[in-house]
């Protein structure tokens, strides 16, 4: 790789924990130096005062339903709100149709969705009782297990077939995600009419459950997806597991939020546990963001609540809304860069996630000034709907991906470029 850089990026950046004014030398996509100044570079943009420049944001869990559900979402207009919403990366969860689960339904998947990327990402695969787990590794950046029902029903929830997984899982180092609900908790086949009839069916107790059983792999690298209350992030804190959170459930409540729009697994909980899980959000116990992007069509959360499916689409306003916060004064900067860029990076061993040498020049770059309403039919999603429409949100001006403007004055100007980060 070339030291000298070809591109100088300037500009008031987060970099070491703190906004400074710096620059950022690039050179075949890649971080080679950052300081106050930085020679060279045969292309250098300045970005002024006004403009805050942040790493590029990485959403370790998203639905992007394609193969199989292309209806719902598919990986040109997942990445395009990945982008819009200022990720660079993303990494897709297996349960798609087929679902992830060996080496040829891998490849498939891999070969179907290259070149159809405005971000770069990972395809987890499905641990299941086949899981060729080693064989697997190489090629994902992480495996998920579904111990609850939920889209895609690759069920497992029996110790005795997950014990010997485990093992294979902590050989190869990779981490696994944990969809953490004790299906033998949940209550099966009982009409549902409202958010509230969902969550006395699918617990908190099912994920307390679910941690209990998950807590004898200390040591493992488990990473409990979509926390949903601060006892249960306190529980995986206390084994050494990380933890994801979504806007949802640190927004919305059951009593409130009741039609199917919110239906979602695990459910939105009652006013008490969001409040608790909000304040373990601010004081930083929760390792990151997971949007859990889950989108449906609008026909299809529009049926009776019991018939309309499970998921929220999130991929291209929580960041926005997390900006929002942080000029709001309600997070730190510190907190909503550790949790969207650097955590994820870290736990999934991706070359993302900081401004600092040797990363992937990945940038979203915001103007504070510029304040808007989320409006769900401005979105990219085939969702077409938001629950988050009418919230105050700050989107990305620019989004950089390995050197490349992706995004320009908020409007799409980049091509497919997004790679898989496991080749």
């Amino acid at each position: 790789m070339r030291m000298d850089p070809e591109k100088v990026i300037c500009g008031r950046m987060y970099v070491d924990g703190q906004l400074q004014y710096m620059e950022a030398g690039i050179s075949e996509g890649k971080i080679v130096s950052v300081g106050k100044h930085v020679s060279g570079g045969e292309e250098r943009i300045d970005l002024g005062s006004s403009m805050t420049v942040l790493p590029g944001f990485m959403d370790p869990h998203v639905h992007l339903r394609d193969p199989g559900m292309t209806q719902k979402e598919d990986f040109v207009t997942g990445t395009t709100s990945a982008l819009y919403g200022g990720v660079t990366c993303v990494l897709d969860m297996p349960n798609t149709k087929p679902p992830v689960t060996d080496i040829p339904t891998l490849m498939d998947k891999k070969a179907a969705v290259k070149g159809r990327a405005f971000v770069d990402y990972g395809l987890f695969a499905a641990l299941t009782p086949s899981a060729p787990v080693d064989m697997l590794a190489p090629h994902v950046p992480a495996f998920k297990l579904f111990m609850g029902s939920t889209t895609g029903n690759i069920l497992l929830n029996d110790d005795a077939e997950i014990a010997p997984l485990m093992e294979e899982i902590a050989r190869t180092g990779k981490v696994l995600s944990v969809h953490a609900e004790d299906d033998s908790l949940i209550v099966h086949g009982v009409q549902e009419n409202c958010c509230q009839d969902h969550l006395r069916n699918r617990p908190a107790e099912a994920e307390y459950s679910a941690i209990r059983r998950l807590s004898k792999y200390r040591g493992t690298k488990v990473n409990i997806c979509h926390t949903t209350n601060a006892e249960q992030v306190g529980m995986a804190r206390e084994v050494g597991f990380t933890t994801e959170v979504t806007m949802h459930h640190l927004l919305f409540n059951a009593e409130r939020n009741t039609s199917a729009f919110y239906k979602t697994n695990p459910p939105v909980r009652d006013e008490n546990s969001r409040k608790g899980l909000f304040e373990s959000f601010r004081k930083g116990d929760i390792t990151m963001f997971g949007t859990d992007h889950a989108p449906h069509t609008y026909d299809e959360k529009s049926q009776e609540f019991d018939a309309a499916p499970g998921g929220i689409p999130g991929v291209e306003t929580t960041m926005p809304m997390v900006m929002e916060m942080v000029r709001a004064g309600t997070i730190t900067m510190d907190l909503a860069v550790r949790m969207g860029a650097e955590k994820p990076a870290e736990v999934f061993s991706v070359g993302k996630g900081r401004i600092a040498p040797g990363c992937d020049a990945d940038f979203a770059i915001f103007d504070f000034r510029r304040v808007t309403e989320i409006d769900q039919k401005k979105l990219h999603s085939k969702a077409g709907w938001s629950v988050y429409h009418g919230m105050k949100a700050i989107f990305p001006d620019t989004v950089i991906i390995r050197g490349q403007v992706q995004l320009k004055d908020g409007e799409l100007c980049g091509e497919r470029i997004g790679r898989d980060i496991c080749g």
